[in-house]
């Protein structure tokens, strides 16, 4: 075969560069848009909270020696303007955004953790361990949350801080995620994988722990990202009711409990309105995060690896 032929069939060959499947999530997550932009403006969230009040001149406390006694409105001195005993509001919506997102980040590692074991246990052995584990589940469904919640936060003495109110929504936030991990091994357990692990003899923890639950990693993370905006959502929800994270800690819900219904829609109206958006913006972001990973991770995905 002459150079010539030889170098026209290296031209016309196909060159295929084989991707990881991370790889492949990568790629499927970039594409979703919306999950994209939610994601820059989750973190763009994140740098406020954690890295603004290194660099901003306020903090979340009382000044009165230095900040006007009574409310001001936005302003080039105060962006978020002032609350009626004078605080700034943009030092203190760093500081609730951080205390609601510690919460949540807890909430959502927590309760993740305990839902991906209980449910991946339950798919595993079945029988009288998921009857009971399954039951569990149903019962604390259908106990109203927020009741619970509330009686826990108020029993506990001096008032809630934000550690508290993350491990009273975490004992409460697995509930999905076991049902959801459950149904995922309850097909993966008869794989040809888990049965080759049995037959050299793996012991039922280890099969659990070093195959199942790594094989159900997409949905756990997903539900992980399902986790926060629950978490921020049913704080702001106990906060704003009185029965959340108390002072001197603070919270968005707890901020927005501070506006009162009279500043909300008079004069006042930003001391309502601006930690309710942040509210629903960190909500929505998560969200659509959740959303492109489910799509990214969707193991129905039919796509070549090139």
């Amino acid at each position: 075969m002459s150079d010539t032929t030889v170098n026209r069939f290296e031209n016309e060959a196909i060159t295929t560069t084989e991707r990881s499947q991370w790889a492949l999530i990568t790629r499927r997550f970039f594409r979703h848009r919306m999950a994209v932009v939610s994601l820059v403006l989750f973190v763009l969230i994140v740098l406020f909270a954690f890295v603004g009040p290194w660099v901003w001149t306020w903090d979340h406390r009382l000044h009165p020696d230095q900040l006007p006694s009574t409310s001001t409105g936005p302003s080039l001195a105060h962006p978020f303007g002032t609350d009626a005993s004078g605080r700034d509001m943009l030092g203190a919506m760093m500081k609730a955004t951080q205390q609601s997102l510690l919460v949540a980040l807890v909430v959502a590692v927590g309760s993740t953790f305990l839902g991906a074991v209980v449910g991946a246990v339950a798919g595993y052995f079945r029988g009288a361990v998921d009857s009971i584990l399954m039951r569990v589940v149903d019962v604390l469904f259908v106990i109203p949350f927020l009741v619970i919640a509330a009686a826990i936060a108020g029993s506990i003495d001096g008032g809630s801080k934000w550690y508290h109110m993350a491990f009273i929504l975490a004992a409460f936030g697995w509930l999905s995620t076991a049902r959801a991990v459950r149904a995922e091994v309850l097909s993966l357990r008869e794989k040809e994988f888990i049965e080759a692990a049995r037959a050299v003899g793996g012991s039922s923890g280890h099969i659990v722990f070093k195959h199942l639950i790594p094989n159900t990693m997409s949905v756990i993370i997903v539900s992980a990202t399902l986790q926060i905006a629950f978490a921020i959502l049913s704080e702001t929800t106990l906060s704003f009711l009185g029965l959340g994270i108390q002072p001197p800690d603070t919270s968005l819900g707890l901020l927005i409990q501070d506006a009162g219904s009279a500043a909300a829609f008079n004069d006042e109206w930003y001391l309502f309105y601006i930690p309710g958006v942040m509210v629903i913006l960190i909500a929505l972001t998560i969200n659509f995060v959740g959303d492109g990973l489910r799509d990214a991770m969707d193991p129905r995905q039919t796509m070549v690896r090139r």
